[in-house]
């Protein structure tokens, strides 16, 4: 049996403020077109198919096609609910949807109640786990204690616990959205420790063939049958070194020595624009030969100058017209130091913390004279006030 495994699609998000909505789209047109291309038999999307819990309206618009799309390729699909989606608003109408042959789980009651598949070989049959909020589902699974390992621990004892009842040789896929230990975060994913340790060791799910995690955003490979697929598309500066994929994950027979995932090939994801990542005096960024091949991509540019240049943004969007974020870095100067807070601050005067602060916020432009004078001529002002307050009390 061949799955096609994806998740983090965050339809409705953009990226420093640039729309991608069309880039969303062409993906999912990459998505169905893979599933025919490449024979799939089942589609497994692990949750975040939204960015947030009351998605915008062109957003429902797109995933409603992708939905009708998939339904007319007639190839089953397997969907859960991740921590950005509401599993409420996802899951309505998972009853009438299914008939259609899209699978929605999003509700934590039907952890043990898996889509069966069945091929050459026998049944496949493919567990939901939606994302599980420790405060709301410990109850409800019977947790004995309140973290992400607790109830998925309790959930993976439901799935294990169906599977011992189904004819030997049932083949078994479970999805999660989840942080397992081994993987590697990114700026873009929210964070889940709220109600527990985030990370759960990758042993909760033993006991299954494969694994198709999200919630990581990038692809990777914790064992050969526990994989994070990651997002289709970039949605921060630290994902520039991504390679954005799908797994395209081949089941053969039951187990046998070397299990039953035969094959596990990535398949790349369009495009619509490389990120880069820059860093260096915008006068050098601007003259820099070496820096060409960015020129058409979304850049991030540090900057380095001891003094903040005046107009930068402007001016780096003349060479990088898709310039999006800027950070500022000054070059240490021979003057600094690695002295902590209140080691700097002895023996200086008030006056002089609010120069250096002054300058600290400009870049290291310091204060002219008519300035200065202004400066302390307020604390001048705020010295009397506190003397002719204390003499009237």
């Amino acid at each position: 049996m061949r799955l096609l495994h994806t998740s983090d699609w965050h339809l409705g998000r953009s990226f420093h403020r640039v729309g991608l909505l069309d880039a969303q789209a062409a993906f999912l047109d990459h998505l169905v077109t893979t599933v025919h291309t490449h024979r799939v038999d089942a589609v497994l999307v692990s949750g975040d198919v939204y960015d947030r819990a009351v998605p915008p309206l062109p957003a429902v618009e797109l995933f409603d096609t992708a939905l009708h799309r998939l339904a007319e390729a007639g190839v089953p699909t397997v969907m859960i609910s991740g921590n950005h989606d509401s599993a409420r608003r996802l899951g309505v109408g998972a009853g009438l949807i299914e008939r259609a042959g899209i699978h929605l789980r999003t509700d934590p009651a039907g952890i043990g109640t898996p889509v069966v598949l069945t091929d050459a070989h026998g049944d496949v049959a493919l567990y939901g786990l939606p994302y599980l909020e420790p405060a709301l589902v410990r109850e409800q699974l019977g947790a004995a204690k309140g973290g992400h390992e607790a109830v998925l621990a309790a959930a993976m004892d439901r799935v294990r616990a169906d599977l011992a009842a189904r004819p030997a040789g049932t083949r078994s896929v479970v999805l999660a959205h989840a942080f397992v230990a081994g993987g590697a975060p990114s700026d873009s994913e929210r964070d889940i420790t709220v109600g527990g340790v985030a990370a759960v060791p990758a042993g909760v799910f033993d006991g299954v063939d494969y694994v198709a995690l999200g919630h990581l955003h990038g692809s990777q490979t914790l064992t050969p049958r526990v994989r994070y697929s990651g997002s289709p598309l970039a949605y921060s500066f630290s994902e520039t070194d991504h390679r954005k994929t799908m797994w395209l994950v081949d089941l053969g027979p039951s187990a046998g020595p070397e299990g039953t995932v035969i094959g596990a090939e990535r398949l790349d994801c369009p495009v619509p624009r490389p990120l880069a990542r820059i860093r260096g005096r915008l006068d050098d960024l601007l003259a820099d030969p070496a820096l060409t091949p960015h020129e058409q991509s979304w850049v991030e540019a540090t900057l380095t100058d001891p003094v903040r240049p005046a107009e930068p943004m402007a001016r780096l969007a003349e060479r990088f017209p898709h310039a999006l974020n800027l950070v500022f870095d000054p070059e240490r100067t021979d003057s600094d130091s690695g002295a902590s807070y209140a080691q700097r601050l002895r023996d200086r005067t008030d006056q002089q913390i609010a120069e250096d602060f002054v300058a600290h916020v400009r870049g290291g432009a310091g204060l002219d004279g008519p300035e200065r004078t202004v400066l302390y001529g307020a604390f001048d002002d705020v010295r009397v006030d506190a003397a002719e307050r204390e003499v009237g009390r």
